[in-house]
Protein backbone atom coordinates (compact mmCIF):
# COMPACT_ATOMS: atom_id res chain seq x y z
CA UNK A 1 0.00 0.00 0.00
CA UNK A 2 1.70 3.57 -1.17
CA UNK A 3 2.31 5.88 1.53
CA UNK A 4 1.03 9.70 0.87
CA UNK A 5 3.58 11.77 1.50
CA UNK A 6 1.58 14.88 0.41
CA UNK A 7 1.68 18.04 3.09
CA UNK A 8 -2.17 18.11 4.53
CA UNK A 9 -3.34 21.31 3.86
CA UNK A 10 -4.81 22.04 6.64
CA UNK A 11 -0.55 21.97 8.47
CA UNK A 12 0.40 24.90 6.21
CA UNK A 13 -0.07 27.36 8.34
CA UNK A 14 1.96 25.57 11.10
CA UNK A 15 4.51 24.71 8.41
CA UNK A 16 4.76 28.05 7.79
CA UNK A 17 5.27 28.67 11.55
CA UNK A 18 7.64 26.08 12.08
CA UNK A 19 9.72 27.45 9.12
CA UNK A 20 10.04 30.80 10.31
CA UNK A 21 11.04 29.75 13.69
CA UNK A 22 13.48 27.75 12.14
CA UNK A 23 15.29 30.17 9.96
CA UNK A 24 15.60 32.60 12.49
CA UNK A 25 17.04 30.16 14.80
CA UNK A 26 19.65 29.16 12.70
CA UNK A 27 19.63 32.53 11.40
CA UNK A 28 20.60 33.94 15.38
CA UNK A 29 22.73 30.59 15.58
CA UNK A 30 25.31 31.63 12.64
CA UNK A 31 25.18 35.31 13.21
CA UNK A 32 26.20 34.61 17.17
CA UNK A 33 29.59 32.59 15.63
CA UNK A 34 31.05 36.15 14.34
CA UNK A 35 28.69 38.63 16.64
CA UNK A 36 29.30 36.95 19.84
CA UNK A 37 26.56 39.87 21.59
CA UNK A 38 23.72 38.09 18.96
CA UNK A 39 24.20 35.22 21.48
CA UNK A 40 22.60 36.80 24.48
CA UNK A 41 19.39 36.85 22.47
CA UNK A 42 19.14 32.65 22.04
CA UNK A 43 20.89 32.20 25.82
CA UNK A 44 18.03 32.07 28.02
CA UNK A 45 16.83 29.74 25.48
CA UNK A 46 20.20 27.56 25.56
CA UNK A 47 19.70 27.69 29.38
CA UNK A 48 16.55 25.66 28.78
CA UNK A 49 17.05 23.85 26.98
CA UNK A 50 20.25 22.51 29.15
CA UNK A 51 17.64 22.52 32.00
CA UNK A 52 15.57 20.13 29.29
CA UNK A 53 18.46 18.08 29.22
CA UNK A 54 19.01 17.70 32.54
CA UNK A 55 15.89 17.25 33.76
CA UNK A 56 15.66 14.36 31.30
CA UNK A 57 18.83 13.13 33.27
CA UNK A 58 16.78 13.33 36.59
CA UNK A 59 13.51 12.03 35.55
CA UNK A 60 15.10 8.99 33.82
CA UNK A 61 16.59 8.17 37.41
CA UNK A 62 13.42 8.35 39.34
CA UNK A 63 12.09 6.03 36.81
CA UNK A 64 14.69 3.39 37.70
CA UNK A 65 13.75 3.67 41.00
CA UNK A 66 17.52 5.94 42.16
CA UNK A 67 17.67 9.05 43.73
CA UNK A 68 18.63 12.43 42.66
CA UNK A 69 21.24 14.13 44.54
CA UNK A 70 21.82 17.90 42.37
CA UNK A 71 20.71 19.25 39.18
CA UNK A 72 23.07 22.23 38.29
CA UNK A 73 23.10 24.28 35.40
CA UNK A 74 26.49 26.73 34.04
CA UNK A 75 26.66 30.45 32.89
CA UNK A 76 28.31 28.53 30.00
CA UNK A 77 24.97 26.65 29.59
CA UNK A 78 26.33 23.15 30.70
CA UNK A 79 24.66 21.03 33.49
CA UNK A 80 25.23 18.34 35.59
CA UNK A 81 23.04 15.82 38.02
CA UNK A 82 24.41 13.43 40.55
CA UNK A 83 22.14 10.54 40.81
CA UNK A 84 23.40 7.46 42.65
CA UNK A 85 22.89 4.25 40.14
CA UNK A 86 23.99 1.25 38.51
CA UNK A 87 23.84 -1.17 36.44
CA UNK A 88 21.72 -0.61 33.58
CA UNK A 89 19.98 2.47 35.55
CA UNK A 90 23.41 4.10 34.75
CA UNK A 91 23.17 3.23 30.94
CA UNK A 92 19.72 5.01 30.52
CA UNK A 93 20.21 7.61 32.72
CA UNK A 94 23.25 8.60 30.54
CA UNK A 95 21.45 8.29 27.70
CA UNK A 96 18.64 10.26 28.54
CA UNK A 97 19.79 13.70 28.72
CA UNK A 98 20.83 14.23 23.94
CA UNK A 99 17.96 11.98 23.48
CA UNK A 100 15.28 13.53 26.23
CA UNK A 101 16.00 16.81 24.83
CA UNK A 102 15.21 15.78 20.93
CA UNK A 103 12.26 13.99 22.07
CA UNK A 104 10.96 17.05 24.44
CA UNK A 105 11.24 19.15 21.24
CA UNK A 106 9.57 16.29 18.90
CA UNK A 107 6.85 16.66 21.37
CA UNK A 108 6.38 20.28 21.63
CA UNK A 109 5.90 19.33 17.75
CA UNK A 110 3.25 16.59 17.73
CA UNK A 111 1.28 19.06 20.60
CA UNK A 112 1.08 22.19 18.17
CA UNK A 113 0.07 19.89 15.08
CA UNK A 114 -2.73 18.11 17.20
CA UNK A 115 -4.10 21.55 18.25
CA UNK A 116 -3.52 21.06 22.18
CA UNK A 117 -3.21 24.38 23.55
CA UNK A 118 -0.16 26.20 23.02
CA UNK A 119 -0.30 28.37 26.06
CA UNK A 120 -1.16 25.43 28.29
CA UNK A 121 2.02 24.01 26.92
CA UNK A 122 4.22 26.65 27.87
CA UNK A 123 2.69 26.67 31.50
CA UNK A 124 3.51 22.82 31.59
CA UNK A 125 7.28 24.02 30.51
CA UNK A 126 7.52 27.06 33.39
CA UNK A 127 5.69 24.47 35.65
CA UNK A 128 8.74 21.84 34.93
CA UNK A 129 11.58 24.29 35.09
CA UNK A 130 9.84 25.56 38.38
CA UNK A 131 9.74 21.57 39.77
CA UNK A 132 12.70 21.11 38.66
CA UNK A 133 14.69 24.40 39.85
CA UNK A 134 13.27 23.70 43.57
CA UNK A 135 13.40 20.01 44.09
CA UNK A 136 16.31 18.83 42.65
CA UNK A 137 18.57 22.71 42.12
CA UNK A 138 17.59 23.65 45.91
CA UNK A 139 16.11 21.65 48.33
CA UNK A 140 18.28 17.95 46.97
CA UNK A 141 21.60 19.48 47.61
CA UNK A 142 20.74 20.86 50.99
CA UNK A 143 19.86 17.93 51.63
CA UNK A 144 22.85 16.07 50.79
CA UNK A 145 24.85 18.69 52.42
CA UNK A 146 25.99 20.08 48.74
CA UNK A 147 27.80 17.20 47.82
CA UNK A 148 29.23 17.26 44.17
CA UNK A 149 27.91 21.06 43.53
CA UNK A 150 29.15 24.80 44.93
CA UNK A 151 27.21 27.36 46.72
CA UNK A 152 27.74 28.97 43.80
CA UNK A 153 26.99 26.39 41.18
CA UNK A 154 23.31 26.09 43.32
CA UNK A 155 22.90 30.00 43.31
CA UNK A 156 23.35 30.68 39.43
CA UNK A 157 21.08 27.17 38.81
CA UNK A 158 18.21 28.44 41.18
CA UNK A 159 18.44 31.98 39.90
CA UNK A 160 18.09 31.24 36.47
CA UNK A 161 15.26 28.19 37.21
CA UNK A 162 13.48 31.14 38.56
CA UNK A 163 14.08 33.62 35.35
CA UNK A 164 13.14 31.11 33.20
CA UNK A 165 9.75 29.90 35.38
CA UNK A 166 8.98 33.51 35.70
CA UNK A 167 9.95 34.59 31.69
CA UNK A 168 7.65 31.39 30.47
CA UNK A 169 5.10 32.10 33.04
CA UNK A 170 4.78 35.47 31.73
CA UNK A 171 4.55 34.67 28.20
CA UNK A 172 1.49 32.14 28.76
CA UNK A 173 -0.36 34.43 30.88
CA UNK A 174 -0.28 37.93 29.02
CA UNK A 175 1.19 37.35 25.50
CA UNK A 176 -1.35 37.27 22.28
CA UNK A 177 -2.27 34.12 20.96
CA UNK A 178 0.35 34.81 17.94
CA UNK A 179 3.21 35.18 19.92
CA UNK A 180 2.12 32.31 21.82
CA UNK A 181 2.30 30.13 19.32
CA UNK A 182 5.12 31.31 17.76
CA UNK A 183 7.58 30.96 21.31
CA UNK A 184 6.07 27.10 21.53
CA UNK A 185 7.37 26.72 17.97
CA UNK A 186 10.69 28.72 19.16
CA UNK A 187 11.15 26.19 21.57
CA UNK A 188 10.34 23.20 20.05
CA UNK A 189 13.37 24.37 17.05
CA UNK A 190 15.38 25.49 19.88
CA UNK A 191 15.46 22.54 21.81
CA UNK A 192 16.15 20.19 18.01
CA UNK A 193 18.89 22.22 17.35
CA UNK A 194 20.35 22.38 20.46
CA UNK A 195 20.10 18.66 20.95
CA UNK A 196 21.58 18.38 17.22
CA UNK A 197 24.94 20.77 17.60
CA UNK A 198 25.51 19.68 21.31
CA UNK A 199 25.13 16.14 19.72
CA UNK A 200 28.51 17.22 17.19
CA UNK A 201 30.52 18.66 19.45
CA UNK A 202 29.80 15.61 21.52
CA UNK A 203 30.98 13.56 18.74
CA UNK A 204 34.27 15.50 17.96
CA UNK A 205 35.35 15.74 21.95
CA UNK A 206 34.38 12.04 21.97
CA UNK A 207 36.64 10.92 18.72
CA UNK A 208 39.59 13.76 19.81
CA UNK A 209 39.98 13.33 23.51
CA UNK A 210 38.92 11.19 26.74
CA UNK A 211 36.97 14.62 28.33
CA UNK A 212 34.02 13.74 30.88
CA UNK A 213 30.73 13.74 29.35
CA UNK A 214 27.44 11.32 28.93
CA UNK A 215 29.42 9.27 26.35
CA UNK A 216 32.54 8.95 28.23
CA UNK A 217 30.30 7.46 30.83
CA UNK A 218 28.53 5.09 28.59
CA UNK A 219 32.47 3.88 27.93
CA UNK A 220 33.44 3.72 31.12
CA UNK A 221 30.59 1.73 31.79
CA UNK A 222 30.55 -0.96 29.18
CA UNK A 223 33.77 -1.03 27.27
CA UNK A 224 32.21 0.43 23.89
CA UNK A 225 33.63 3.50 22.32
CA UNK A 226 32.21 6.83 23.17
CA UNK A 227 31.95 8.18 19.90
CA UNK A 228 30.08 4.92 19.04
CA UNK A 229 27.52 5.52 21.59
CA UNK A 230 27.45 9.63 20.49
CA UNK A 231 26.48 7.79 16.59
CA UNK A 232 23.61 5.75 18.27
CA UNK A 233 22.25 8.91 20.19
CA UNK A 234 22.57 10.36 17.23
CA UNK A 235 20.61 8.03 14.77
CA UNK A 236 17.96 8.05 17.43
CA UNK A 237 17.60 11.95 17.75
CA UNK A 238 17.32 11.94 13.71
CA UNK A 239 14.58 8.95 13.64
CA UNK A 240 12.72 11.00 16.33
CA UNK A 241 13.03 14.28 14.75
CA UNK A 242 11.46 12.68 11.21
CA UNK A 243 8.37 11.32 12.96
CA UNK A 244 7.87 14.61 14.63
CA UNK A 245 7.76 16.23 11.26
CA UNK A 246 6.35 13.42 9.46
CA UNK A 247 2.99 13.78 12.45
CA UNK A 248 3.35 17.29 11.82
CA UNK A 249 2.80 17.77 8.28
CA UNK A 250 0.61 14.92 7.74
CA UNK A 251 -2.95 14.36 6.73
CA UNK A 252 -5.87 13.60 9.26
CA UNK A 253 -4.12 15.45 12.04
CA UNK A 254 -6.90 17.07 13.96
CA UNK A 255 -5.36 20.63 14.42
CA UNK A 256 -7.62 23.25 16.12
CA UNK A 257 -9.06 25.46 13.45
CA UNK A 258 -7.95 28.27 15.55
CA UNK A 259 -4.48 27.21 17.25
CA UNK A 260 -2.06 29.28 14.89
CA UNK A 261 -2.61 33.10 13.67
CA UNK A 262 -5.26 33.78 15.20
CA UNK A 263 -5.78 37.77 16.18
Amino acid sequence: MPINYKLAEDAKPQITLLLIATVISVGLWMIGWYLPIVGYIVYPIQLFATFVHESSHAMAALITGNSVMSLTVSPDTSGMVWSQSSGFSSLFISSAGYVGTTLFGTLLLVWMRFGLKSRLALYLCSGLIAVMTVVFGFIAPFWNFLANVTFGSMVFTVFSGAILTAGLFAVAKFATDKWVNFSLAFLAVQCLLNSFFSLKTLFVISATSDASSDAANMAAATGIPAVLWVLLWIAISVVMMAVGVRLYASRGSKAAADSLFVN
